[in-house]
């Protein structure tokens, strides 16, 4: 039997929003924002310094994600807990929506799920997120506002062992006339290596740009920054100020 809610009082709440009647076309969602783990679960079976690694937490994208809503006014969607408890960019039934194994680390307090406390994450942390993005949505489209979906997120500078060679990387599925501009914004830096759907493509490990861009119509991409390029302010300042332009440039009218 489970023990209540999953979320105590003085607990944060699933999701946070920031800025939600920004002026922008743009909405940003940043799903693997914190790695914080409601009490109720405990520490999950890892330690701290497990739970601190890119496993449970995009480092440095929710920085970044605020960074752009503030420069470019633009709405925020955010998670308050780790993508270990439920990963809010796993379609329900994906094996990673809340992983035995993340790379090559087992979660034991995963392993052996039942259905009942599967339901009690997703009902407490994971419907609500996508829950409040929908509703934003449809207000935006009930207002004739144009809409462009960017998920913000970070990945490591090496993968199993395997050095990826990307600064940052756009991954798409449906928007590839606004992936191929911010291709090529971001390639006028000749410094700058830029993923094309690298370092992984768009697929049915993904959520938010097939569910609250594709499947609506909308331009969704994902904006992928290597984590130690944005682990310290200096850098969230850099990324946010070349990226707010890009975004602004590549969402902005054209003649």
């Amino acid at each position: 039997m489970l023990p209540g809610p999953l979320l105590a009082l003085d607990e944060p709440p699933p999701y946070g929003i920031i800025n939600p009647d920004g002026s922008s076309n743009i909405l940003l969602v940043c799903e693997h924002a914190r790695p914080v783990i409601p009490r109720h679960l405990g520490d999950l079976g890892l330690s701290h310094d497990e739970r601190m690694r890119h496993i449970g937490w995009d480092i440095g994208a929710l920085a970044l994600a605020q960074a752009l809503s503030e420069q470019l006014d633009a709405p925020l969607f955010h998670t308050h807990y780790s993508r270990l408890v439920v990963d809010c960019n796993r379609p329900l039934g994906n094996p990673s929506l809340m992983p035995e194994i993340s790379e090559t680390t087992v979660i034991p307090g995963n392993v052996g799920l039942t259905a009942a406390e599967r339901d009690w994450r997703l009902d407490t942390l994971f419907h609500p997120f996508h829950a409040a993005i929908r509703r934003r949505l449809d207000l935006r489209s009930a207002r004739n506002q144009p809409t462009v979906v960017i998920g913000i997120h970070s990945y490591t500078p090496v993968f199993k062992g395997v050095a990826r060679p990307w600064h940052a990387g756009i991954l798409y599925s449906g928007a590839t006339d606004l992936a191929g501009r911010l291709l090529q914004l971001l390639a006028n830096d000749p410094d700058l290596v830029i993923g094309d759907n690298e370092p992984y493509r768009i697929d049915h490990d993904d959520y938010t740009v097939p569910v609250h861009g594709d499947a609506r119509g909308l331009p969704a991409v994902l904006v992928e920054v290597r984590q130690d390029l944005i682990s310290a302010p200096a850098g969230v300042q850099e990324w946010s100020v070349r990226l707010a332009q890009c975004l602004g440039q590549a969402t902005g009218p054209r003649t």
